[in-house]
């Protein structure tokens, strides 16, 4: 779904995108994720690294699809504001170069206290408790990460 949604937020800007037919895995310390490097070449030299990552932005790992109904279900039904909840980091420089990533997980620092937002991908496959087990696992990362 997610690989999808890039591709057809890239194919406007691009005269030729390539999309490899499966993910590959990628380990970090504490967990698997699937991975797929989709490569292109531009159709303008003008179109800027933060023009694509605007375009990409909120992939499905983010809103769900389709992006607007996703949207609208999560106002009507999350029981909080998501907040700073993602975006997009990374650098620019004036010739347009620079290299953009989404973020998925993140935390409001205040004095002591720390708030942590993680998501799941939600499919009609997904089992719930599997699904709390991976947002915990996400959690579990962040706090070793802070010393918690």
């Amino acid at each position: 779904v997610v690989v999808d949604a890039v591709h057809q937020a890239l194919a406007p800007h691009c005269t030729e995108l390539t999309v490899p037919p499966r993910p590959t895995l990628i380990r970090t310390a504490t967990m698997w994720h699937l991975s797929t490097t989709v490569t292109g070449t531009l159709a303008s030299p003008d179109t800027s690294a933060l023009e694509l990552a605007t375009a990409l932005h909120p992939t499905p790992a983010v809103c769900g699809t389709p992006t607007q109904t996703a949207r609208q279900i999560i106002a009507e039904t999350e029981p909080f504001d998501r907040g700073f909840f993602t975006g997009v980091v990374g650098w620019g420089n004036a010739d347009g170069d620079g290299e953009w990533v989404v973020t998925i997980r993140c935390a409001e620092a205040e004095e002591r206290t720390l708030r942590l937002y993680a998501g799941a991908g939600i499919v009609a496959a997904s089992e719930p408790e599997a699904e709390t087990a991976e947002t915990a696992a996400k959690f579990r990362t962040f706090l070793s990460a802070v010393g918690a």
